[in-house]
């Protein structure tokens, strides 16, 4: 059975095709520019690359481009057996503990939560909206925020008024979630044991840091958007608010200013110059202070996380590292697990020098602290709990309907 996987952005339209019963990708694309003149295809197959360049004027479009491409180049849908489109969706508020089969009530749930996620909301309900047009199988959103609805009070509140907190919906909700699930899920398989406290680390241009306990998230970085946190590639991460206040008092300027200022241009951007941590590292090894400052902030910020999260978990079992940065760069690693020596944590400096594609142990069997490099996988997590659900709560132990083949 497999499973297509739709990543609906502003401009963009990431997809997957998943093999649920072997857990691999069998293809997977990139439509970009949509509504701009100079679109692009890219669609990877085989061993093959297919890339398309056409004007893109709508998702719809996009959408269909990319069953051409399925059709012309392969795998063919049909024969592939796909039993359900799975959707990512950021932002599902206090609604979705889990995943969804979208109807129509999800719909408008989705459109209602714009307001929490507008940059996210508005594109993935409109990727969904086109992909149940072309696509007569069962669809499912999988949302970032899930894997955190559970967070006890203590960790999800925050000490605003109440009245206007609850009218607004104030609270925090994080991201990430489908990353810290399926890591936190895979070291718990991987050590044999239910009972773990774990930190993720999600270190990529986007980054945050999850406590889990028993499997279940008891704290996450991330807040009512993904700004608030660690330190990130073009984001400040936590950051006074009066910081806003002193800006527009002082600075005269606007809150979409004062947005895009925090957003886009802060963080290792506005420290260092680049969001990229491979020139960052370049110019750090040359000397450049601006690029040692800024690598030295972002490793505080992140010790700082795990030292609150050990904290509030009575101790810490396993550190994960995952995504872009915490996979790939291992001088950050490195940098990271020394400052943790006081936790008992030793690094194996052999077994950190790897970008691996499996999940690996990076500690000494000495370190009172297992220090894991585990690859996230969030298109995989989304076509499990696709699949799931709709084997659960459609039709049971009975045939799942394929591609093609509407439900009565």
């Amino acid at each position: 059975m497999s499973v297509l996987v739709i990543n609906s952005g502003s401009s963009s339209i990431k997809y997957k095709l998943v093999d649920t019963e072997t857990e691999t990708a069998i293809a997977h694309g990139l439509v970009e520019q949509i509504g701009g003149p100079n679109g692009r295809i890219v669609h990877h197959f085989a061993g093959e690359n297919t890339e398309l360049k056409t004007p893109i004027p709508d998702h719809e479009v996009g959408l269909r481009r990319i069953l051409e491409l399925f059709d012309e180049v392969g795998p063919d849908l049909q024969r592939s057996h796909v039993r359900a489109v799975g959707h990512r969706v950021v932002q599902g508020g206090r609604y979705f503990s889990s995943a969804a089969l979208v109807d129509d009530e999800v719909l408008e749930l989705i459109a209602e939560l714009i307001p929490l996620g507008p940059l996210h909301n508005p594109a993935n309900l409109k990727g969904i909206q086109v992909a149940m047009e072309l696509l007569d199988v069962p669809h499912v959103a999988v949302f970032d925020t899930a894997f955190f609805h559970s967070l006890p009070n203590e960790a999800a509140i925050y000490p605003l008024n109440r009245e206007v907190a609850e009218k607004y919906q104030i609270r925090r909700y994080g991201a990430h979630g489908t990353s810290h699930q399926f890591v936190s899920r895979k070291v718990a398989e991987l050590m044999g044991r239910d009972d773990l406290r774990q930190i993720v680390l999600h270190l990529g241009n986007g980054a945050s840091a999850s406590a889990v306990v028993n499997g279940r998230a008891i704290d996450t970085s991330m807040g009512l958007t993904p700004l608030e946190g660690l330190m990130m590639g073009t984001r400040t991460g936590d950051i006074d608010p009066a910081v806003v206040f002193h800006l527009v008092r002082e600075a005269g300027m606007t809150i979409d200013e004062i947005d895009n200022l925090f957003n886009k241009e802060s963080g290792m951007k506005g420290l260092s110059g680049d969001s990229d941590m491979r020139p960052v590292w370049d110019r750090a090894d040359a000397g450049d202070k601006n690029a040692l400052e800024a690598i030295d902030v972002y490793v505080h910020r992140v010790v700082s996380y795990i030292g609150a999260y050990t904290a509030q978990m009575g101790g810490l079992d396993v550190l994960t590292f995952t995504a872009g940065i915490g996979e790939r760069d291992i001088p950050m690693r490195q940098l990271i697990c020394e400052r943790l020596a006081p936790f008992g944590v030793r690094l194996d400096y052999a077994a950190n020098q790897v970008k691996p594609k499996e999940p690996c142990v990076i500690s000494l069997p000495e370190s009172s602290v297992r220090v894991m490099v585990v690859p996230t996988n969030e298109e995989l997590e989304i076509a499990k709990q696709a699949i799931e659900l709709v084997q659960n709560k459609l039709h049971g132990n009975e045939e799942l309907p394929e591609l093609g083949t509407p439900e009565n």
